[in-house]
């Protein structure tokens, strides 16, 4: 779930053995949002996913606004505390961090760590993470 270690393994199939694609990726989006709707946990997973695979190609412009449209939506239809929005603004702060907007990045992680504690506890592995990044950064 975390970008940090799902950058360790592309978007799978069911089986988690065969990476998915690019194209294939993006079909199945296009196929989620179309059958499920744009809002439904599963085609949010699918645009985390597009993003991911984006942002590990090094196509920030690309990732970065995808990233935001999930966190957005899942802030929504979620609600701000649920755990998937949490990582959903762990990934974007950690992509606009690699796109070089340090201050941007802070800000979003700024906004996600006293959530992740509240919610996740001080000692969950996204709120370490999340408290690391924004370290980093100051």
């Amino acid at each position: 779930m975390l970008t940090a270690i799902a950058a360790a393994q592309p978007p799978s199939t069911a089986d988690d053995r065969i990476p998915l694609t690019l194209p294939e990726i993006r079909r199945l989006l296009a196929d989620r949002e179309r059958i499920l709707g744009a809002d439904r946990p599963e085609t949010l997973t699918s645009r985390n996913n597009l993003a991911h695979t984006y942002q590990t190609a090094g196509d920030l412009g690309r990732a970065i606004p995808l990233f935001e449209d999930t966190w957005v939506a899942r802030e929504r239809v979620q609600g701000a505390d649920h755990p998937e929005t949490l990582i959903s603004l762990n990934n974007l702060a950690h992509a606009c961090a690699a796109a070089g907007d340090s201050g941007r990045a802070a800000s979003l992680y700024a906004t996600a760590l006293p959530r992740c504690e509240r919610v996740l506890g001080v000692d969950h592995p996204l709120t370490t993470l999340v408290r690391g990044s924004l370290a980093s950064l100051r």
